[in-house]
Formats: structure tokens, sequence, C-alpha cells
């Protein structure tokens, strides 16, 4: 066949109400909605081309993917294929911005950017909640960074009823990554996500939590009320991290430098200055505040976290695909 060839670029997303946890795995299905925000400052680019080739091949960052990472950018392909009516192979090339693994979103930037530049190469043209719903298959979180800004998943309750639509808010945000640990998680999202689903009897309890912290958040962010957001945002990561821990056995990504920087963000806001901490699955902080206050709040922190690495990122674009 002629080959076909495209590149989209996509940015992680960091949830403000967190999706943790499958209800369905084959179609990942959450068991709650959740709430983000797309970040300018970290992306993954990717280009995918089909072509007469014997298998799919991918790099990342230029180093060839084998084993457990490749069979997933190949299942992932085959729904594009199937729906295409494709039979050929591709070769991906990705680049990502982002600490991979590190529970910085780099997987919602990386199924987001291969959803995109599959599809096209692949000849699909499929609106904004179509690519949504196709990035999902490849991670629950990718469906938001379809979008810029902030995004709604909902969790729905079959493949058409479960996609991300952007949110708009009067907020004028920021976020700000301490950069605690680049390096990958002992234990990765899925297998904590199964893990405590089936073995945490907070679970449950967190579920429902978050449907209330959902509705709190939602109504937050059309009012411009950022210290409710933050509030709950803040409430509602530590209680997913709560669910963790009480899995058998204990889930935690914490580290000491987490337990600091989430001390500094609590100082913070005691001395008057709008901060509040997410954290997903890994051991790095993320701090919600205001763009007007971001950067004196990363000066403020830094001058107490002497050693890491504080950046300051502004909601970011949607999905960009290229074709040519």
């Amino acid at each position: 066949m002629t080959q076909r060839r495209a590149t989209a670029t996509a940015h992680a997303n960091i949830a403000l109400i967190k999706y943790w946890g499958k209800r369905d795995e084959e179609l990942v299905l959450p068991y709650t909605s959740s709430l983000s925000l797309t970040l300018d400052g970290l992306r993954t680019v990717t280009t995918v081309e089909f072509g007469d080739l014997p298998a799919d091949t991918a790099t990342l960052d230029g180093e060839p993917l084998h084993g457990t990472a490749l069979t997933r950018i190949s299942t992932f392909l085959d729904l594009v294929r199937e729906r295409a009516g494709l039979h050929s192979h591709a070769t991906v090339t990705s680049r990502n911005e982002v600490p991979t693994a590190a529970g910085l979103a780099s997987s919602a930037s990386g199924f987001a950017a291969l959803a995109g530049a599959a599809a096209a190469a692949a000849g699909l043209d499929l609106d904004a909640r179509a690519l949504s719903r196709l990035a999902r298959r490849g991670s629950g979180s990718a469906s938001r960074s379809i979008y810029g800004g902030l995004a709604l998943w909902h969790a729905g309750h079959d493949d058409e009823s479960s996609f991300a639509e952007p949110i708009h808010s009067p907020l004028d945000l920021a976020i700000l990554v301490i950069l605690v640990d680049d390096s990958a998680k002992s234990v990765s999202s899925r297998v904590a996500m199964r893990s405590t689903v089936a073995t945490s009897p907070l679970f449950f309890r967190w579920v429902e939590d978050s449907a209330r912290d959902l509705e709190i958040a939602l109504r937050a962010v059309a009012e411009g009320d950022l210290a409710t957001l933050g509030e709950t945002a803040e409430a509602n990561a530590l209680g997913m991290h709560a669910t963790m821990r009480a899995a058998v056995p204990p889930i935690s990504y914490f580290t000491s430098g987490t337990q600091e920087a989430l001390a500094a963000v609590r100082e913070a806001r005691a001395a008057g200055l709008p901060a509040w901490a997410t954290i997903d699955a890994g051991a790095n902080v993320k701090v919600l505040t205001s763009a007007a206050d971001a950067e004196r709040l990363a000066e403020w922190l830094r001058a107490r976290l002497a050693g890491l690495t504080i950046s300051v990122d502004y909601p970011g674009p949607g999905i960009a695909i290229d074709k040519g």
C-alpha cells in the first residue's frame, strides 16, 4: 500500500479530581468521572506511518521499544486498523517531553498523541469526542488530553458514553510541578489500580466521596472560586492515596521528598499564598495556584525546597495533528 503518515502533538494533563480504578478493563471505563487541566510545558510528539512492514515498530526518545510497551502500542493500533479497514503495520516514533512513568501523566499525552497520529495516518476523520473515546482505550487519562485547558471526563457506562469534553471557567489557573523523582515508579498505575480496587476497604467509599468532590469542583470552576477548587482537589488526591495505602499489600508512592514538598505547600498557604497540592501515581507534587501568583509562589517554594526542580506550567492547548 501507499505509505500514510501523520504527526500529532498532545500535552499532559493533571487531574484535579482524580481517575483511579477501572470497572471495565477492556473498554477502560472508570469508576469515577474526573476533572483535569492540560498543561503547556509537558508534551509528547508522535509520528505514525503505515506501510508494507513485517511488524509494528516503535521508538521513544530514540530508543526502540520491546515487550509490554510495544505490545500495548500494537494493541492500540489494532483498534485503529479495525476501524479503518487496514492490514498494514506501522512505524511509531515518539518524543516525550514528560518524564516517563513518573506520575507526570506521560501516558495521557503519549496515547492522546498516538491516537491522533494513528487515526489521521489511517485516514479516519474523527471529531474531538470520537478521538477522546479512542485515546481512552490506550490510557484513560489520554481522553482528557485531546482538549486544552480544563476537561471533564464522563465515566459513562459504555464505549459511547465515556468521553471527555472541555470545561470553560473564568479562573486563570497555573500548576507548579515539584520534581521530587523523575525515575519510573516501582509499581505501574495499572497494577496499582487493580490492586486498590480488589483489596482496599477504602476504595468504594472514595468513589462515593469523589462524586461529591466533582460536583463541588465543577461549581467552583463555574463560579471562579479558586480556594474551593484547590481545597477539594487536595482532599480528593489525598483520599485517593489513602485508598492505596490501605490496599493489600500497601501501595505508597510518597517519599521523604514528597512529604517535604507537601509540608512546604501547607506553609505557603498559611503564609497567605494560594497553593493546593495534588499528587498522581508517583512521588512528584503538583501545586494548583492562580496564574497571577504562580511565579511568586514558585520562588517562595524554591527558597524552601533547595535541590528540587520547580517548574511553572500554564493551561496548554488541545491536540494538534499534522497530516503531512
